[in-house]
């Protein structure tokens, strides 16, 4: 570190602030307490402050800030699904996400980069025109385009696979997909919660939800017992943790996703490529690094620990696709926790215990959806009814076997 640099740090005439207030202890009761100090627990308490006036919230972080799913995905932006519940619905999070950085004062590295999603096959092909037309449909910017245009505009890419998979034979390519730097929208969400009054305390474990006569009463924690008539759980691959303490039933099932990212390159990947064939997506960062994962892990199991094989498959599939990569580095790898649903769509809204507010089942996909998340259930948790745009995603859809089926856009999409 530069000797001028270091003096700046350490002196105390140019104190620099810090991006949010640290609370000394919990009060004894809040209006609303969110368990999840990501970035849907973090929108949800800007969004309560910001449009309805809630202010008395206390946001709770067994670890850090953006440390479980916020900080370990692919930070891909995108709204081409394909029902027309979800292209609403990640269309509103895309709105959002525009003017995001001017709106929190906060630089997100917000960048359209255009999305192509790969087609190895006849019937993929048919699946990507479909999604196509409900795109249009919904006046969402998406097209189905044929080899030579994918050439044109990824000329570093082999379109045979190297002979080692099935040749690329077109794709739906989405121009508003975009990327961001994940761990700036959990700051600048804290930041603007902060700055309107929401209290946020990380280190600070939920042991369990008192809930009374069917109705939250409190939250028991590691720092003491709050009173709370409200809590919303948004902890992502943690759900099920949750769900047990106040005793709701779900369809969740959690998986390891696995990601890496390559040393830092000159900028050359303008735009973000997925192949569902290939169980591979990758875009390169601002900083130059190839950011780049794959299907989730095929067993059940909540863990975040990385492994070889997953890294040296998926270099394997990278190289295919772009041969150029065979002598770039792994720089590092990581994995995160996806709480996956039966139709591949999330479970939000209200529950059978009254006062308990689900954000979850978001598995491969919840960044995309953070603003749109915060916003909705800041609604539903200040009006105790679901907003209009999660009102599909409600849990008793399960019951009223009324599915949000987005496989088909989901399942290696990001």
């Amino acid at each position: 570190m530069p000797h001028r640099l270091l003096k700046f740090a350490v002196s105390k005439d140019y104190p620099e602030a810090r991006m949010f207030r640290e609370p000394s202890r919990l009060k004894d009761e809040y209006d609303v307490v969110i368990i999840g100090g990501g970035g849907h627990g973090l929108a949800a308490a800007y969004y309560l402050a910001l449009n309805h006036g809630i202010t008395n919230v206390a946001v709770l972080e067994k670890g850090y800030l953006g440390g479980g799913g916020t900080g370990r995905n692919t930070a891909i932006v995108r709204s081409n699904y394909l029902t027309s519940d979800g292209v609403r619905f990640y269309e509103r999070s895309r709105e959002l996400f525009q003017g995001l950085s001017r709106e929190l004062d906060f630089n997100l590295f917000y960048s359209e980069r255009g999305h192509f999603t790969l087609a190895h096959s006849p019937a993929s092909l048919n699946t990507m025109r479909w999604r196509a037309e409900v795109n249009k449909h919904l006046g969402i910017d998406s097209e189905l385009v044929d080899r030579a245009f994918i050439e044109k505009c990824l000329p570093e890419m082999d379109l045979e696979c190297g002979g080692h998979q099935a040749p690329i034979c077109g794709a739906l390519f989405h121009p508003p997909g975009a990327i961001a730097r994940h761990d700036a929208v959990a700051w600048a969400y804290a930041r603007g919660a902060d700055h309107r009054g929401v209290e946020i305390h990380q280190k600070t474990e939920v042991t369990d939800v008192e809930v009374r006569d069917g109705e939250v009463a409190g939250v028991h924690t590691s720092k003491g017992f709050i009173k709370t008539r409200k809590v919303l759980s948004a902890v992502a691959g943690w759900t099920t943790h949750l769900t047990q303490m106040v005793g709701v039933q779900t369809p969740l099932v959690i998986h390891p996703l696995q990601a890496f990212v390559t040393e830092p390159l000159k900028p050359w990947l303008d735009h973000i490529v997925v192949s569902a064939s290939l169980h591979l997506y990758v875009s390169q960062s601002s900083r130059g690094e190839l950011v780049t994962g794959a299907s989730l892990d095929p067993y059940e199991l909540i863990s975040m620990r990385s492994s070889l094989e997953f890294v040296e498959s998926l270099s394997g599939q990278l190289v295919d696709l772009f041969p150029r990569l065979g002598m770039v580095h792994v720089l590092r790898q990581w994995a995160g926790l996806c709480d996956m649903t039966p139709d591949f769509s999330p479970i939000m809204g209200l529950t059978p215990i009254r006062g308990f507010y689900l954000d979850s089942g978001w598995g491969t996909w919840g960044f995309k959806a953070t603003p749109v998340s915060g916003e909705t259930m800041a609604h539903t948790v200040a009006e105790d009814h679901p907003h209009p745009l999660i009102e599909p995603f409600a849990l008793d859809r399960f019951e009223r076997f009324q599915l949000v089926g987005e496989k088909g856009a989901a399942s290696v999409g990001h």
